[in-house]
């Protein structure tokens, strides 16, 4: 049982032992306190390549040496110091107790959701569509292909579309077959938003759509309908705006029973 223990504490204390990157005068300088450094480029020093690393650890080193000799100076005996160490406790006095002034406020269900019912109109999901489009010079040409369009079998259309496109358009989508993705009202131009909007899933523009890049046939391949966020997905939203604004609040009770004079 000694025996087991005995390993056990070596493993550990081998573990441990990894963790310490280098000694500088006696002071260890460990892999945590390097990856808290590097917690902003959310990568962590073990994720580094070798030669990186090398020159993480060594910037780590310096600034333990110069903040070793710093320290040693005397320098927090100067008048400069104290002042600076003045401001610091200062402003981290200020964001300590508005952090712990915000998260005091308590925002309730019914709170949120009528800020919700009030707000709804800014938390609307625009209808979109997928479509394709084939573009061709002149009219006659963009009614020849939706005459052909008009022979293919409904299981058909997505294919042909795309063939035809990639023949036919002189658009930079020719070559994708057309492809234009999902996009909302307003992302296209009026004349061809206003017929893609009008075309059901899977139907295309049975007359040329024109724009000033040319005429325009448009296969609607699918639609989504608009609507509104649902309360669950923006609660936690809504609660931290909430909470700002009684901050703001609070910020403008205590500017107004305080005495200021302007001078």
């Amino acid at each position: 049982m000694k025996k087991i223990v005995l390993g056990s504490l070596l493993v550990v204390s081998s573990l441990f032992a990894s963790d310490v990157l280098a000694v500088v005068n006696g002071t260890k300088i460990t892999k945590a306190e390097v990856n808290a450094l590097l917690a902003p480029q959310r990568v962590t020093y073990s994720q580094l390549p070798p030669q990186i690393k090398q020159k993480v650890l060594d910037k780590v080193i310096t600034d333990a040496l110069l903040i070793q000799k710093a320290e040693n100076s005397g320098v927090k005996n100067t008048k400069l110091y104290k002042e600076e160490l003045d401001k610091l406790k200062k402003q981290l006095a200020y964001r300590v107790f508005m952090k712990e002034k915000l998260d005091s406020f308590k925002i309730s269900d019914k709170e949120a959701k009528a800020f919700y019912e009030k707000n709804k109109n800014l938390m609307k999901i625009p209808a979109e569509v997928k479509a394709s489009h084939i573009l061709v010079k002149t009219k006659a040409e963009a009614q020849k292909i939706i005459d052909e369009l008009k022979k293919v079998p409904q299981n058909e259309l997505p294919q042909k579309f795309a063939e035809l496109a990639k023949k036919y358009s002189v658009g930079p989508s020719g070559k994708n077959g057309g492809e234009l993705g999902w996009f909302s009202e307003g992302k296209m131009i009026p004349a061809f938003s206003k017929v893609a909007f009008s075309l059901k899933k899977g139907t295309f523009s049975l007359k040329p759509v024109h724009t000033q890049f040319g005429w325009h046939i448009i296969y609607v391949q699918d639609k989504k309908e608009g609507g509104y966020q649902p309360f669950s997905k923006v609660k936690k939203l809504i609660v931290e705006q909430l909470k700002l604004q009684k901050l703001k609040k609070f910020v403008a009770d205590v500017k107004a029973k305080a005495k200021i004079e302007y001078k």
